[in-house]
């Protein structure tokens, strides 16, 4: 919510797009991140579950169809499935994104903040090393993402558009011209 307040200070609506099916706790984790964070920045949360892509033409386009909103495309199955659709009518609506993982920005989604996807694969490609080499899976520690990446697309702002501020650019990983 952050990156989406700073990208348009005007926002004061922001949906937060999942699929209870797939998403953790039913999307219950999801809902109560989303809700404590959204009194700090000023917008009013609205919780958007979509399970196919006709839930996305008509629950989405009725959030996007009006002003000073934002969305939050959270990581689950049914949204990646789906993510060209709803990269397509944030553009159309000229309505700002953010979406979890880099792939999506490249896909011409506006921006993203999340964990370093090969980083992860890297790390666990060095467990299955240590575990190939006989250490018990057991034994290994669990271990959290590390690495968190900000990837921008100037490109899609340009073309809904929107500036991304210099100060966001400058905290980027990745800046997508």
């Amino acid at each position: 919510m952050g990156l989406l307040k700073e990208m348009m200070p005007s926002i004061n609506r922001v949906a937060f797009i999942y699929d209870p099916k797939v998403a953790p706790g039913g999307g219950s984790y999801y809902t109560k991140l989303v809700e404590a964070a959204a009194p700090q920045f000023q917008v009013a949360p609205t919780a958007v579950p979509i399970r196919n892509s006709v839930d996305i033409e008509s629950v989405v386009g009725d959030f996007v169809s009006k002003p000073n909103g934002g969305l939050l495309v959270l990581p689950d199955s049914t949204t990646n499935l789906h993510r060209e659709r709803i990269i397509a009518m944030a553009a159309q609506h000229r309505v700002p994104a953010v979406y979890a993982f880099r792939y999506i920005v490249a896909d011409g989604g506006l921006m993203s903040y999340g964990v370093d996807v090969v980083e992860l694969f890297r790390r666990g490609a060095a467990y299955v090393d240590r575990i190939l080499r006989g250490t018990k899976p057991t034994d290994l520690p669990v271990q959290l993402p590390e690495k968190f990446q900000l990837v921008l697309n100037l490109r899609t702002a340009a073309a809904m558009g929107l500036t991304i501020p210099t100060s966001l650019q400058l905290l980027a990983d990745e800046v997508i011209e």
